[in-house]
């Protein structure tokens, strides 16, 4: 049988439809891996045929798609904040409502000179996709990214080298419990806030990662309460913490800030509309 095309390779997304919303773009991502292309190239050439290992690449690949794993597992990697991370079932895929949470921190410190030094704490790092972002925006800023698997922190740290970002650590840490005794200008977490018995677990990319990473008890507030508990003690007069959270948690946790002495509490929307990102601030002793 004569190898196929790329363009043949692209026509079987249909059949791709049943397990993703972006089926296409799937097919696209797994041909520019394989023939280490960019996306134009394949709309260039359609005709090319990939090599008989290409090709069987291409049908382990699809195949493993067409089974459900997420297409960054297959490929090894996810774009995020415009960085090219690798990825692996050690964690949480980065997703692009996260974004809100770089964004909505650079917009808390958008005045600040130039080459304003501030500390930076990013709590349950996983791929280090937050503290990563904010360091590509940040670079004199000292930033540290925990986390308690020590997988997690290997992948994270290997992202960190990739990008040759010196001014990040990472670190492994229950939360807190190995974060050495200083004040941040600002913590930041996307900590597990799934409900155990959330039916969404059985569906989607969830299936294929750690539960350790997405539940959390008290109907998914166990792990917000502990951050913001602990946080207080290493937030630095008028700095920040900013959690994100499920769609329908931001009234719990603005009431978990306020009841901790948080100041200026507020919810941020993300691209659905969904209150996804909450903060608070030390207010600042006279």
């Amino acid at each position: 049988m004569s190898n196929i095309t790329v363009a043949q390779c692209l026509q079987r997304a249909s059949e791709l439809e049943s397990v993703s919303d972006s089926a296409r773009l799937d097919i696209e991502l797994i041909l520019c891996h394989i023939l280490q292309k960019n996306r134009t190239w394949l709309f260039t050439w359609p005709d090319k045929t990939l090599t008989s290992d290409q090709q069987t690449m291409f049908d382990d690949f699809f195949q493993r798609r067409k089974n459900g794993e997420p297409i960054a597992h297959i490929i090894g990697q996810r774009e995020f904040w415009s960085l090219p991370l690798s990825v692996n079932n050690s964690t949480l895929i980065p997703r692009p409502d996260t974004e809100l949470l770089v964004e909505t921190t650079l917009e808390l410190f958008a005045n600040d000179a130039p080459a304003q030094q501030r500390r930076c704490l990013d709590l349950g790092t996983g791929t280090g996709a937050i503290v990563l972002a904010l360091a590509s925006e940040k670079p004199h800023w000292q930033l540290l990214g925990v986390d308690y698997s020590a997988d997690a922190v290997a992948l994270a740290e290997k992202n960190r080298r990739a990008l040759e970002f010196g001014h990040v650590s990472i670190l492994q840490s229950n939360w807190f419990s190995a974060v050495p005794a200083q004040l941040f200008d600002v913590i930041v977490s996307n900590p597990p806030y799934i409900d155990p018995q959330d039916c969404h677990l059985e569906q989607g990319d969830v299936r294929f990662e750690p539960r350790s990473a997405l539940v959390a008890g008290n109907h998914g507030l166990a792990d917000i309460e502990l951050i913001i508990r602990d946080g207080w003690n290493y937030v630095a007069e008028g700095g920040w913490l900013l959690l994100e959270h499920g769609y329908d948690q931001g009234e719990a946790v603005r009431r978990l800030l306020h009841a901790r002495g948080f100041i200026a509490v507020e919810t941020r929307r993300d691209f659905g509309g969904n209150e996804r990102v909450s903060l608070g601030k030390k207010k600042e002793q006279s």
